[in-house]
């Protein structure tokens, strides 16, 4: 792998092999989304303690201080809204020379295996991963399912993350599923986690994270679970435990009540 390549991954994939990536894109296709209205206070107190963030553009040059001590993976596909009659009809909004002028660390791009406009989507990414390969930056390919949340099985994720990877894909975020060693035993390139909607307790949450841990996943790309919580660093703090310092669920919702406040 070319060493620029490299040193952007080692940037977002810590010298444990695991990572923490908080994304606040959301609003690309939700708009104001709760709690995201001023992302800007949102992030303020956990920001030290991602390990990348997932933004686009707009908010990456509005809200986010060019100090921010985080590597930045840019979202760059969408064009869609959570009213709009597909989630899946993306296209990509971020031009090479404008990834480059952010210096960011990664792109991350939507792929809606199996929808009406899969083909349109596997070609942003393949288009991208055309573009930066020239410029050693690495892209995250993101198996996006829109609506339809009972798509998130086994058989489907493995095969979403396969594509993806096979189309050159540096690292794939997907969903936890059940049987989860198969969708990362399949995919020759790292798999991060997806976050999903809010879970109904904390241990929920650091349940299947440890789960995808131990069945292959090198960490998580999760916001919604952290800065939708009541105690959103306290949840950040026992998160980066299960991935960082190997913590069972039980070992994390005890550092969760120790750091709430």
């Amino acid at each position: 792998m070319d060493w620029g390549k490299q040193n952007r991954l080692n940037q977002l994939i810590k010298p444990d092999g695991r990572c923490f990536f908080l994304p606040i894109d959301h609003g690309y296709f939700l708009g104001p989304t709760s709690c995201l209205e001023k992302p800007a206070e949102t992030i303020k107190p956990l920001i030290k303690h991602a390990d990348g963030l997932f933004v686009t553009r707009g908010v990456l040059r509005s809200c986010i201080d060019t100090r921010c001590p985080a590597p930045i993976i840019l979202r760059v596909s969408g064009c869609t809204s959570v009213i709009g009659e597909d989630l899946a009809n993306e296209m990509l909004t971020t031009s090479i020379d404008e990834i480059i002028r952010l210096n960011v660390a990664a792109v991350g791009v939507s792929v809606f295996i199996g929808s009406e406009y899969e083909r349109e989507t596997m070609d942003n990414l393949s288009t991208m991963v055309n573009e930066c390969e020239d410029y050693g930056i690495p892209v995250m390919a993101v198996t996006a399912v829109g609506k339809e949340l009972e798509k998130r099985d086994a058989r489907y994720l493995a095969l979403c993350c396969r594509i993806c990877a096979e189309l050159g894909a540096s690292v794939v975020k997907t969903y936890w599923c059940e049987d989860f060693q198969k969708v990362t035993e399949s995919c020759p390139v790292p798999v991060v986690m997806a976050g999903g909607p809010q879970c109904e307790t904390e241990l929920e949450v650091m349940e299947f994270v440890h789960d995808g841990l131990q069945k292959g996943a090198i960490g998580i790309n999760l916001g919604r679970n952290v800065w939708q919580h009541e105690q959103p660093v306290a949840m950040m703090k026992a998160l980066r435990a299960v991935i960082h310092e190997k913590a069972t669920p039980q070992e994390a919702i005890d550092v969760f009540e120790q750091e709430r406040t």
